[in-house]
């Protein structure tokens, strides 16, 4: 099995396009035509990862975060960046990189989250926007049925938990075809009418060559007439954290104890207590500030993120209850999630979560 097999089905899960400007996702090091001897799943990529890569006989490690962020100059070993290239050089092992494109997904960093903590009726708590495209094509009546499954067979007409969506409407078609054209219907240099149906399809800016490669191809026309539109739309399957709901009402302090407990979290910073039960949550891994207005807009209880400075729980203002779990804390999860992933996939390599803590920050308590 080659790295390019494995990028390519990442990278359908987890589109590099939904990443952040500021990102570095995909592959570090390596050639995607390498064959994979076994994949080290982790959550970072530094150097006693890869020694732990080296001892089970993995030549690829597939981590949430990526080791550069920056254009590196340099590569003298100051530093552990550059150190864990030097090593991943040195010892053939690939590194790839799934971070906010994988946060961003609705199948994601914060589905895994909701799961643990048991949350029901989820969605993303700030989908984006301009992401879609809309795809309006003519087509004759008789060959509707055909252009539509090619579209929808590339990705084209799904709507959040809907799929095959278009619209139509119907109308007649004029063309004179020239005397190089060779015409489907009609004959060249004959004024033309046909009934024909205009189909409009949406689908993600991403895929728009997979799309219009599979019109072309679908649609009887020499020359096919159509046009793409740039929608604002919000994206309900693509964007930042997530907000869901408990099958029950929880009293908060019970609640903070079952957050302690499923996501393994040794230490809680919260604010005042200004909820008495606990029933909707808002959730981002990472470092998830900036969601907290999406948050107190949705009417959440608790907002569980990480990376809160002082000044900033005073936002809370006694609207809903902020739960800093720590960043580790609240992505160390996500090695199960990429683990899972790649083997309903792969079982011809094997696949290893690694047993290295790589969380920087020690508790004393």
């Amino acid at each position: 099995m080659l790295l390019k097999d494995l990028i390519q089905h990442l990278e359908n899960w987890a589109p590099p396009a939904y990443q952040e400007s500021y990102d570095n996702s995909g592959l570090l090091t390596g050639s995607p035509s390498q064959e994979i001897t076994g994949v080290l799943v982790s959550l970072d990529c530094i150097e006693n990862v890869l020694d732990e890569a080296i001892e089970k006989g993995c030549n690829v490690v597939v981590a949430h975060h990526p080791i550069v962020f920056k254009g590196l100059k340099r590569f003298t070993g100051k530093n552990y960046v550059e150190r864990t290239i030097i090593k991943a050089i040195k010892n053939d092992i690939a590194i790839y990189a799934i971070h906010t494109n994988l946060d961003n997904i609705d199948t994601g960093v914060n589905l895994k989250i909701a799961e643990k903590l048991g949350l029901e009726n989820f969605k993303i708590l700030a989908p984006k926007s301009d992401q879609l495209l809309k795809l309006t094509v003519f087509v004759p009546t008789p060959h509707t049925g055909q252009l539509l499954d090619a579209l929808y067979a590339a990705g084209a007409g799904e709507i959040g938990e809907y799929s095959n969506c278009s619209f139509r409407t119907e109308g007649k078609g004029t063309f004179k075809a020239s005397q190089r054209a060779n015409p489907t219907i009609g004959s060249r240099g004959v004024y033309e009418e046909v009934e024909e149906n205009r189909i409009e399809v949406i689908f993600p800016k991403h895929i728009k060559g997979k799309v219009l490669t599979a019109m072309k191809k679908g649609h009887v026309y020499e020359e096919v007439a159509y046009y793409l539109s740039t929608l604002e739309n919000q994206f309900q399957n693509v964007g930042s954290g997530l907000i869901g709901s408990l099958n029950e009402p929880i009293e908060t302090k019970e609640f903070l104890n079952t957050i302690k407990t499923k996501l393994g979290v040794e230490v809680i910073k919260y604010t005042d207590i200004v909820k008495e039960k606990i029933s909707k949550v808002a959730v981002c891994g990472g470092a998830g500030g900036f969601l907290l207005p999406q948050a107190k807009a949705q009417r959440a209880d608790i907002f569980i993120t990480s990376d809160y400075k002082y000044h900033e729980y005073f936002d809370a203002d006694g609207n809903i209850v902020i739960a800093d779990i720590g960043h580790y804390e609240s992505e160390q999860h996500t090695k199960e999630l990429i683990r899972d992933e790649i083997l309903k996939k792969f079982t011809t390599f094997a696949t290893y979560l690694s047993e290295v803590k790589t969380n920087p920050v020690n508790y004393l308590y």
